[in-house]
């Protein structure tokens, strides 16, 4: 959440680039003395604190795209920001001083399938980033298909599912919080996490469940028809060491996250879930690199899940929540051509296999994606790169717009 919500803020300051181009001051502000070309390092020096409106593209066809605008909310008094703008000026990895400050935000969003998000948060930063806070607050509701999951329905429900999804409404109230605390000075971050989810389920076409027996009928009502609190604590982790914070080129970053759900803590269900991610950056030669990432997901229990609480794979070219189940593992592989300085093409493909049982992954079929992707160097002093991925999953054929890398 922190990389994303400064790269947004990256991101708005690109836009005003297109919109200054008829402006006295745009050679001065928005083009690099080093090459003459579009940059916008110097303006984002000067304005990247503040408040900022950045706007939100969706393109996720799972709910027909939409837009969304987040209000970024920055605390700094004038003589930090004297000193941080001082040093940004100066430095050639300018990124680096994003970090300390502290930033709130509110953030709407609504989708061609009339789903919507409003909420809220804030990003705090301590002891120069050595200890990091998040917490946020929302309320939504969402409109998705549900294919069914591995583990939580029985095969035939989950076949059947998978040709003739059900269209599930989803209301929620949810609120997060965790804190990162840096482990005396290695690149190590662990800390506290809790979550509280409130979600009202109900299925939009019930047409679709006179396919079905009446006892399976039941049974995907008792899932989808239903008012369900989850309540969870748990611990973070980090290990990165990435050389730059919005588009790296080399480096790794580990993370992983352990939380339970249990009554004793106000949760209607019990289970567990672990998640780690492994982000792998190499730099081959001056024209080459490639990323690799790794994905494992879990979900422990004997109980029934909510969809929004099952595990699924994060794919590009994939409709969220498409394919789900109680164990996920994701791979994604990147190769780039760095073609010049400011541009680079990639090709990048990945695959994900869902099952009941960490047993079973490897006799699950495998769901295969692949695409194209070019990005522009918007900002060399931050090395920060904007661009667009065009993916094609088993289905259909998504474009995503990106400010900085896909992970």
């Amino acid at each position: 959440m922190t990389r994303s919500l400064l790269k947004l803020s990256l991101l708005i300051g690109a836009l005003s680039c297109i919109q200054a181009l008829a402006d006295s001051t745009f050679e001065s502000m928005f083009l690099d003395p080093s090459d003459g070309q579009l940059d916008a390092s110097k303006f984002l020096t000067e304005n990247a604190y503040g408040v900022l409106p950045v706007p939100v593209i969706i393109t996720d066809p799972a709910v027909d795209g939409g837009l969304g605008m987040i209000g970024l909310f920055f605390h700094e008094d004038e003589e930090s920001q004297e000193a941080r703008q001082e040093a940004m000026r100066s430095a050639d990895n300018a990124a680096k001083h994003l970090i300390p400050p502290s930033v709130s935000f509110v953030a709407g969003a609504a989708t061609g399938n009339k789903s919507y998000f409003v909420g809220g948060g804030h990003l705090g930063f301590f002891q120069q980033g050595a200890v990091r806070y998040m917490g946020l607050a929302g309320a939504a509701e969402i409109n998705l298909d549900f294919y069914g999951a591995e583990g939580t329905l029985p095969n035939l429900i989950n076949q059947f599912l998978a040709k003739k999804p059900l269209d599930i409404n989803t209301k929620a109230l949810a609120t997060i919080h965790h804190a990162k605390f840096k482990i005396g000075s290695s690149r190590l971050f662990l800390g506290p996490k809790i979550s509280y989810i409130e979600s009202e389920l109900s299925i939009n076409n019930f047409r679709n469940c006179n396919y079905l027996s009446s006892e399976n009928c039941r049974v995907l009502f008792e899932l989808l028809q239903q008012d369900v609190k989850t309540s969870g604590l748990g611990l973070l982790g980090e290990w990165d060491s990435r050389t730059n914070f919005f588009s790296p080129q080399e480096g790794y970053n580990l993370q992983f996250e352990y939380m339970i759900y249990d009554e004793a803590i106000g949760s209607d269900i019990n289970y567990n879930y672990f998640m780690m991610k492994d982000l792998n950056y190499w730099k081959l030669n001056e024209s080459f690199r490639t990323n690799l990432r790794l994905d494992w997901q879990a979900a422990y229990t004997d109980d029934k899940l909510p969809p929004f609480a099952i595990p699924g794979i994060d794919l590009r070219g994939l409709p969220a929540m498409k394919y789900q189940g109680k164990r996920v593992a994701v791979a994604e592989v990147e190769l780039i051509w760095q073609i010049n300085y400011r541009w680079s093409v990639s090709v990048f493909g990945g695959s994900g296999r869902t099952a009941q049982a960490t047993s079973a992954l490897e006799k699950s079929p495998s769901i295969n994606t692949e695409g194209l992707g070019f990005r522009y160097r918007i900002a060399r002093r931050y090395g920060f790169d904007m661009g667009i991925d065009i993916a094609q999953g088993p289905d259909d054929t998504v474009f995503y717009i990106q400010a900085g890398s896909a992970w």
